[in-house]
């Protein structure tokens, strides 16, 4: 049986399962072989064998991207794709390998940015989380913080405050005057005592790192 057998949509079935289970099955026999099967059917005619596929190998990329690393420009080519469950699957594909390719999705930053401007919800916070996880690497902190900083002043309320929690984790001397900037001047404007209980508490949190960050 091929790994296009063991989809979901080739089972009949409308659930995942079946795909976690084969991403499972791939993680533990460390097989490349179906891993480049499913990139080459990200292309399938059938539009449900190409969401499986991706599902799959978000999937495998989560426990470990070792073994999808290398198809990060596939990934990225997706992010233009007008399949938007493509869109989303591959920008958290590419989340799941920043870690271990920084160089290489660094690179890739003006076709992440695009795709989460134009993309889904998801696709926005997987973007995010990937600035986060490259900001932490000295030699791109400098173009991804601010980078950061604009997505605070511009992302929706509801996405606002994971953001901000987020960002906070990259926040150093250099960047948190605009960190506390762009917080601080949205935080009167949100509509939910929620989101305004979450920025405050991440206001404090920053505070508490005086002696880490620096001079406030």
């Amino acid at each position: 049986m091929t790994v296009l057998n063991k989809l979901a949509t080739s089972l009949g079935r409308r659930d995942e399962i079946p795909n976690q289970l084969l991403a499972g099955q791939i993680v533990r026999a460390q097989d490349q072989q179906a891993v480049t099967e499913l990139v080459e059917h990200l292309s399938h005619r059938d539009r449900r064998i190409q969401n499986d596929c991706i599902k799959v190998l978000y999937e495998i990329g989560e426990t470990n991207p070792d073994l999808i690393a290398e198809h990060r420009l596939v990934f990225a080519g997706l992010l233009k794709s007008k399949n938007n469950r493509l869109v989303w699957g591959a920008m958290t594909a590419l989340d799941h390998i920043t870690l271990k390719e920084p160089r290489g999705v660094y690179r890739l930053l003006p076709e992440i940015l695009a795709a989460a401007d134009t993309g889904s919800v998801i696709a926005r916070d997987h973007a995010i989380s990937i600035l986060t996880k490259l900001a932490t690497f000295n030699q791109f902190s400098k173009k991804c913080v601010p980078v950061l900083m604009e997505q605070l002043k511009t992302c929706p309320s509801n996405q606002f405050p994971m953001y901000a929690e987020m960002s906070l984790k990259v926040v150093n001397q250099k960047s948190v005057r605009l960190f506390r900037e762009a917080i601080g001047n949205r935080l009167a404007r949100l509509a939910k005592e929620s989101q305004k209980k979450r920025i405050t508490r991440v206001l404090r949190q920053m505070e508490s790192r005086r002696d880490s960050i620096g001079p406030l």
